[in-house]
């Protein structure tokens, strides 16, 4: 027998089980008789006469036909509402070849489970415990069962009923394999895989609903299980973090799209107290998300939007307090404070790079719940409307993400440091890390992530990335540093010379004060201070770009790139004499599971007292291939023990005194940094 008439075999045993539920498994969670499936819905919502009065008749037969026919007609002429997804789709497009590809691939149950990988074969008969990656993500997101939302949009183009068959026949087998207490609950039970199946089945559903080969049996089958789903979350969800979010949120979806459940109103209060409660606790004061990743600061504030927009079209958005719609709005402005200017924030702890295009979307987005404020306007146009921010340079000083700007514009210059307290779950141990973007290049991207979880061989790749000397700060004999903790000294954002400064107790006997200066909004220099008893090597550590083809230059302790269109960089340090530069392994991952080696070098002292050691390097972005002559005079009034910098910069040939304070982290006690004397700017 070949694999495709196994397959078409499989599609008529499936369903020919699926029409024999009504009367031997109904509830889709035990051998409850057809008559609890329908125990769970209220037959006195207007629509539902027809069914009831077959119930009370106990003709279950024709309460089911009755049921279909409510759906169909609750269903007509609209298409679903992709507004929960993750990634919402546009219902009056045309599926992409990738959809039509996952979908065609689901026909022989060949599953992509994670967009990191490709197609893997689960067989004929499906085998829900296959796990043919050791990575934890494609174990737990095969029962996101993602295919099936692909099936429904192929099947709305199409009209052809093979996806609607296939469905049918893999949500009974998904049903009957992976019941709660069985041996896939860990993964397949998780509250967020579950979630995630409570939110894609409605439009799932909804786009199958009017299929000809839906049966009043496989309807009653759906109704049970989604409500067994459904009502696990209230009792499950997860105790903290972005999960708990998306698992609220979806909960409240679900009250919403079924209403015919006795349980929806439940559902729906769950799920906005779940996040009235949790929106005060994840979101710092100045808008940060306690993860601490980009990503999942993006990711929560559309899980408060999209959950406010469904309570809205229920009628319940007063549910909701007025502070709720500020918190959401301050996250915004943060995330537009932190990102850099082609709209991708940093890649600090768990994020990755996204598309320009996805970034608008979901900017306009933002705009359909905050139509008046200008400078969502101003993003969501592309700069085309609205205005920017009226400031530049921007401190988040609860969670710790630093912003030095020139302005607004892709030729801008813009660094983003971290100088965080200690992140949840995505964040990693990479305080003073930072990224530099120059006139539409970023420069110095963070490592990235890579891979999430897995077994051991996964985990050591994962491990790889979140090293503390993979990042752009001072590390101990290579070590990561025991916590993330920053103090912060002094935050001057304005002026010629603008200043951060901030104390990171990095390691036993060891704290790490890392101070940047923005000179004249155009070049940056990075002061390093580790102090405290400890001793070993200390080294302070950089990262370009993969495609920066520098020159290293380790006897004049420099780097510098070699773009083509002029665009270049120059990090020197200067402390020649006690630091030493060696290069070493770099690499960077914009996307899940996909890598590139990139340049990478360390500036090396040994501390060997209870002495301090101090590190000092500049930044310089310059235009042309030869970078400029620079030396670094330090000038007699300079005491980094007292907290006083007083450096003159020499940049062919023209010097620029810089002296500042890192004492205070009052911006009017830090505000003597100021530029004095000696000639011309560079």
């Amino acid at each position: 027998m070949t694999f495709a008439l196994r397959v078409a075999q499989s599609f008529v045993l499936a369903i020919a089980a699926a029409c024999a539920l009504v009367a031997t498994d109904a509830r889709a969670a035990g051998n409850a008789g057809p008559a609890d499936a329908f125990a769970l819905l209220d037959l006195n919502r207007p629509g539902l006469e027809q069914v009831k009065r077959e119930v009370e008749a106990r003709d279950y037969d024709a309460a089911a036909a009755a049921l279909l026919e409510y759906f169909r007609q609750r269903g007509a002429g609209r298409p679903p509402d992709y507004g929960n997804e993750e990634f919402p789709v546009d219902a009056a497009q045309k599926p992409d070849p990738a959809t039509v590809e996952l979908a065609d691939n689901a026909l022989l149950h060949r599953f992509k489970p994670h967009k990191g990988y490709g197609f893997f074969d689960y067989g004929a008969d499906i085998d829900w415990q296959h796990w043919p990656i050791k990575d934890n993500e494609v174990r737990w997101q095969l029962h996101r069962v993602k295919w099936w939302g692909a099936m429904a949009q192929v099947y709305r183009d199409t009209r052809d009923e093979r996806y609607a068959r296939q469905w049918m026949a893999q949500f009974s087998d998904w049903r009957r394999k992976n019941p709660p207490d069985g041996p896939t609950s860990p993964y397949a039970w998780r509250p967020l895989e579950v979630s995630d199946r409570v939110m894609s089945l409605t439009t799932t559903f909804h786009s199958f609903v009017g299929s000809p080969s839906m049966t009043p049996a496989f309807l009653v089958e759906f109704l049970a299980s989604y409500h067994q789903q459904a009502d696990y979350l209230p009792g499950h969800y997860a105790s903290e973090g972005n999960h708990r979010l998306f698992e609220a949120q979806r909960l409240l979806l679900a009250g919403a799209f079924f209403p015919e459940f006795k349980r929806a109103s439940a559902w729906r209060k769950s799920g906005i107290e779940v996040l009235n409660q949790e929106i005060g606790k994840q979101v710092y004061a100045d808008g940060i998300q306690y993860e601490l990743s980009p990503a999942y600061h993006l990711a929560s504030i559309d899980i408060f939007l999209k959950a406010y927009a469904t309570a809205r079209k229920a009628g319940l958005e007063s549910e909701f307090p007025a502070s709720y719609r500020r918190i959401v709005a301050n996250m915004v402005h943060a995330y537009f404070d932190f990102s850099l200017p082609d709209y991708n924030p940093p890649m600090f702890g768990d994020a990755w790079l996204g598309e320009k295009s996805a970034y608008l979307k979901r900017f306009q987005s933002w705009l359909a719940a905050f139509p008046d404020d200008p400078a969502i306007r101003y993003f969501a146009s592309d700069t085309t409307q609205g205005s920017p921010p009226a400031h530049l340079s921007k401190g988040l000083t609860v969670g710790g993400f630093y912003t030095f700007r020139s302005g607004w514009t892709p030729d801008s210059t813009v660094l983003v440091l971290k100088a965080s307290p200690p992140g949840k779950f995505h964040a990693q141990p990479d305080n003073g890390t930072f990224e530099l973007w120059v006139d539409g290049r970023n420069f110095m991207p963070d490592s990235g992530v890579y891979v999430y979880s897995g077994d051991a061989e996964v985990m050591k790749l994962r491990n790889w990335y979140r090293q503390t000397r993979v990042h752009n700060t001072l590390t101990l004999d290579d070590a990561d540093m025991r916590i993330t903790q920053a103090a912060l000294r002094a935050w001057q954002p304005d002026g010629d010379v603008q200043v951060l400064s901030y104390v990171n107790p990095s390691y036993a006997g060891l704290d790490h004060q890392r101070t940047v200066l923005f000179v004249d909004r155009k070049y940056f220099l990075v002061l390093d201070r580790a102090s405290g008893p400890a001793t070993g090597k200390l080294g302070t550590h950089y990262a370009l770009r993969e495609d920066s083809d520098p020159v290293l230059d380790a006897r004049r302790n420099l780097a510098h790139t070699r773009y083509a269109d002029g665009n270049n960089l120059l990090v020197q340090n200067f402390d020649g004499g006690e630091a030493a530069m060696r290069e070493e392994e770099g690499k960077v991952s914009y996307s899940y599971r996909k890598e590139s080696p990139r340049p990478a070098f360390v500036f090396e002292k040994q501390k060997t007292g209870a002495a301090p050691g101090d590190f000092v390097t500049v930044l310089f972005p310059y235009r042309g291939p030869t970078p400029p002559s620079i030396r670094l005079v330090r000038n007699a009034g300079n005491d980094p023990e007292r907290g006083l910098i007083d450096l003159t910069v020499v940049v062919d040939g023209k010097r620029r005194r810089l002296r500042a304070s890192t004492t205070s982290s009052d911006p009017a006690a830090s505000a003597v940094a100021h530029a004095a004397g000696g000639g011309s700017r560079p």
